[in-house]
């Protein structure tokens, strides 16, 4: 039986190769994928393009491009569009990047900046060029605002508002944006820049927060229903603002890797079912 607008991203069985993945749904009767670049290149592009054209398997989400406020951005933000072209995903995940010098998991390099409102100027700059880019080959790029906690080293974009800010100076096809419940739930203005959003939602992401936290926040993570986030008004929200697409469930978290993952693939059903589409 379909699990209608269910999808898996890689990401939350990250132990499957794309071709288990695909095949993981299939059998699961998911019928939509969000990929990660790596595992792409690990498989081959035109061989996983091939792969999803036949199993029938729809590409929700192409993750990731970004990090656009360093100073080598351009070429792999242009592969990344060009990539998810030729998989046909419905949109290509942006996580804008943060402070310049300052990288995921390493300590901030010798003389890295401070300079917030430069690295937010940096995006928007970076985004004027990377869009009509996107649009030429019909790929539309999805903003992820993350929580603050990684406003230093993922994403200097930390809220629905900024990103909607950025995204409106675009063509709607071209540029949209990420709702994500584990980066936005917290936000007391998330309501109301969700019905803002309207046309511009190009992806919808479910997954928990663990409380407490664990050392590493990276993978606070949880699959829906293991954690604090109430999905019903969320998930209500977005389907007020008009989204009819895929919701994928993306999970970073150590224990939900180590598990079996067709264990874990029955269980992200059940739990979406039981949370998440009773409010579609």
């Amino acid at each position: 039986m379909s699990a209608g607008r269910l999808s898996l991203n890689q990401w939350t069985t990250r132990s499957w190769s794309v071709a288990e993945a695909v095949d993981g749904c299939a059998r699961h009767g998911v019928e939509a994928v969000g990929l990660w670049r790596e595992h792409v290149a690990g498989h081959g592009l035109a061989a996983t393009a091939r792969l999803v054209r036949d199993a029938g398997v729809r590409v929700s989400s192409l993750c990731r491009g970004g990090f656009l406020t360093g100073g080598t951005w351009l070429d792999d933000n242009r592969a990344a569009i060009d990539e998810a072209a030729e998989l046909g995903a419905a949109c290509l995940v942006l996580v804008v990047g943060g402070l310049p010098g300052v990288a995921p998991g390493e300590p901030p390099a010798p003389g890295f900046s401070r300079d917030l409102a430069g690295a937010r100027a940096r995006v928007a700059d970076a985004l004027d060029v990377l869009a009509p880019y996107a649009g030429e080959r019909g790929v539309r790029l999805a903003l992820e605002a993350l929580h603050p906690i990684y406003c230093a080293d993922r994403a200097v974009v930390s809220t629905l508002k900024q990103a909607l800010d950025l995204a409106e100076r675009h063509p709607s096809e071209q540029v949209g944006v990420v709702v994500d419940t584990f980066h936005q739930w917290w936000d007391p203005d998330v309501f109301g820049q969700i019905a803002r959003a309207g046309d511009r939602i190009a992806s919808y992401q479910v997954c928990d927060q663990l409380s407490p936290l664990p050392p590493d926040v990276l993978l606070a993570r949880a699959v829906p229903g293991d954690g604090v986030i109430d999905f019903g008004p969320l998930t209500a929200a977005v389907a007020a603002a008009g989204y009819a697409g895929d919701v994928e469930v993306e999970v970073f978290n150590a224990d939900v890797w180590a598990a079996d993952p067709d264990e874990v693939l029955a269980t992200v059903r059940a739990r979406y079912a039981a949370l998440v589409e009773p409010h579609l």
